[in-house]
């Protein structure tokens, strides 16, 4: 069998690419919760943005950096602060977190996203409440890529469920949080913090999740 054509250059340094272009991501496996946690870079001329970053390795920091390292790391909340105060000192990133968590947040922040703000056009800030921590974000990129911390999850390929309701603050304000998020019919990706992110029909998935936590 000729095999010739088959052989191609390897290409090194690269993060995993995600359902866009101009988005990367890395994991690491939680054995205690048999589950990925998950960070997002989203690489765009006005500077790249990250989001809730864990301690890259050095195959994704080479990358990282050759694709202009990050002008702002974006968390979710207090639990998710991971990497964050690393990365910026070496980017020189400026940090936003959640506005209600600003009293007692575990590193400085250059700006606090409170609900409806948006850090940069195209990327608005939602609050979620009731979840472990007060006023968690959740970012939609463009209308159709939704950005979750910890409340919003994937426990299980294809389907996106809630943090369990031993860990909720309140359960009804959680879900109600998640009602609020139909109104974007065009999302199609959800790319969750914890878990198996979904790339395709992302609204339907949401909406399994609001009927599932009804009955």
């Amino acid at each position: 069998m000729h095999l010739r054509a088959a052989r191609q250059p390897l290409t090194d340094s690269h993060m995993k690419s995600l359902h866009r272009p101009d988005l990367f991501g890395w994991s690491s496996f939680d054995e205690a919760r048999n589950l990925d946690f998950n960070s997002v870079l989203w690489r765009r001329p006005g500077g790249n943005i990250l989001f809730d970053p864990l301690s890259p390795s050095p195959h994704d920091r080479r990358h990282l950096e050759e694709l202009g390292g990050a002008s702002w790391i974006v968390l979710t909340n207090s639990e998710h602060v991971r990497a964050a105060a690393e990365l910026a000192a070496s980017l020189e990133a400026e940090v936003a977190g959640p506005a209600a968590e600003q009293a007692g947040f575990p590193i400085r922040c250059d700006r606090w996203l409170a609900e409806g703000d948006a850090l940069v056009p195209g990327l608005v800030a939602f609050e979620m409440q009731g979840s472990k921590t007060p006023g968690e974000l959740a970012l939609l990129l463009e209308e159709t890529t939704l950005v979750t911390g910890d409340l919003i999850r994937g426990q299980r390929g294809g389907s996106l469920n809630l943090l369990p309701d031993a860990k909720l603050k309140d359960a009804r304000r959680a879900l109600e949080s998640v009602v609020g998020l139909l109104r974007y019919t065009r999302i199609d990706a959800v790319l969750v913090g914890d878990g198996w992110p979904v790339f395709r029909d992302g609204h339907a998935r949401l909406r399994e999740l609001v009927d599932s936590a009804r009955r």
